[in-house]
């Protein structure tokens, strides 16, 4: 049956590794379970109905990414699109939260639009290869950034902006422990090396005092517990800001910033995550990339229907990748212990940060060895990719990231006579992005 429904042989890939993959993606990215909640429930929203549709929505999207692709995409509600929906819609605009997931909702009815008319898929080809590598790599230091950042390697730091954080404190030498017992285990080749790691690590985490407050690993007093309800957010949205002209005119900045980095964190996951998985042609395009967006649009209206901000591809799913995965079972597997968690939330929510940044690391690291690919010998080609590299960590976003590759890709080609070697739609982009970073876009708010 699995053979029939998810071609593992033609994928090179069996039921174990599928499982083990779409464990190894759950274990990475089930913090989004105890995350999503703490920052929407400053919105008013209630934290315990916020657990459920974060779990919920992320099955309910990721079945239906594997239904429509067959790729080991794991989708939930996105980190950083949570914040702006809470900080810049809800508290900075005054905007109630139920109109606010009225406002996802319609962005996610114009990601719709955008995908079945060909346009996003349109946009993903306009970008040149070696961006897409750049991309991958950029997503890789990303990844690991955050790694370091929630195991406490890396703090903030006011004058040099970033430094290291305690190396003595409990949760750091926690971290630091698992980042090199993973990368022993990954370097001999051990099966299961990054799960493995994230288990150690919990367990080894146990005994390692933290502070004056416990342990780095709590046991919680009790590991089931039943799902509280959705009913305080299902279905909640609004639409109050399409009632009139100046209303919507207020709403529009807001709509449009949701969907422009909505598409582009989606994009640049797909394609870090797929590049890595080996299913980029050889012309560097998605077979059906098509189908990937529209299944990302469909999440982002499901996300508001059932009462959180908008749900998108998780750059975790390279974890799975790494691991083995290669079809739609992993991310079936991710879906099902999703459902699961809403029986387990105790347990899982027991893995500390320590532990699983780690993985986040060994991840970064295989995902920047894509950078090999990339003709750096060549400047014109170098600077864009390089750009977006570094611009995907250090602005903290994969959308602004691309933008910025892009804006020096469409530059090299205008100044260095190859302007009809870039795509059109690449230019168009390159144009809005320059546009909304100088605040010059008509919509900008």
């Amino acid at each position: 049956m699995f053979e029939r429904l998810f071609k593992l042989s033609a994928n090179g890939t069996s039921v174990p590794r599928e499982l083990q993959a779409g464990l190894t993606t759950f274990a990475a990215m089930a913090y989004i379970l105890a995350v999503n909640p703490s920052i929407l429930s400053a919105t008013g929203m209630d934290q315990g109905a916020l657990v459920t549709v974060t779990a919920l929505t992320a099955a309910v999207s990721t079945i239906l990414m594997a239904a429509l692709t067959n790729f080991p995409l794991a989708l939930a509600p996105g980190m950083g699109i949570n914040a702006f929906f809470t900080y810049t819609i809800v508290i900075g605009a005054g905007v109630r939260w139920q109109e606010a997931l009225g406002m996802v909702f319609v962005n996610g009815v114009m990601f719709l639009l955008l995908s079945v008319t060909g346009v996003r898929e349109k946009i993903v080809k306009s970008i040149p290869y070696s961006l897409k590598i750049a991309i991958t790599c950029g997503i890789g230091l990303f990844i690991a950034f955050i790694g370091l950042k929630n195991g406490g390697v890396i703090v903030d730091n006011p004058a040099t902006l970033v430094s290291h954080g305690d190396f003595t404190s409990g949760p750091v030498l926690v971290c630091l422990l698992g980042i090199a017992l993973t990368i022993v285990l990954v370097a001999r080749g051990v099966p299961g090396a990054i799960i493995l790691g994230i288990a150690i690590t919990t367990i080894v985490g146990l005994f390692v005092p933290n502070g004056t407050e416990g342990k780095v690993t709590t046991l919680p007093t009790s590991f089931v517990d039943l799902p509280a309800s959705a009913a305080p957010v299902f279905f909640k949205l609004e639409f109050g800001f399409l009632t009139n002209s100046t209303a919507f005119l207020a709403a529009l900045p807001l709509i449009l910033t949701l969907l422009m980095v909505d598409m582009f964190d989606n994009i640049g996951t797909l394609i870090g995550v797929t590049k890595r998985a080996g299913m980029l042609d050889e012309n560097g395009h998605l077979p059906k990339a098509g189908r990937a967006l529209v299944a990302d649009s469909i999440a982002a209206i499901l996300s508001s229907l059932f009462g959180t901000s908008t749900v998108v591809s998780y750059i975790e799913s390279a974890s799975g990748v790494e691991a083995g995965g290669r079809t739609g079972l992993t991310a079936v597997v991710v879906a099902g212990l999703m459902l699961l968690a809403l029986f387990l939330t105790p347990l899982i929510l027991a893995v500390p940060a320590a532990a699983t940044a780690p993985a986040l690391v060994v991840v970064g690291i295989f995902m920047l060895q894509s950078v090999t690919e990339i003709k750096m010998d060549d400047f014109k080609v170098a600077a864009p990719a390089m750009l977006t590299i570094l611009c995907i960590p250090l602005t903290f976003s994969i959308a602004e990231g691309i933008g910025l590759g892009l804006i020096a890709a469409a530059l090299l080609a205008l100044t260095t006579g190859r302007a009809k070697d870039f795509p059109v739609t690449g230019y168009i982009i390159a144009g809005i992005f320059f546009l909304e970073f100088f605040h010059i876009f008509p919509f900008s708010g």
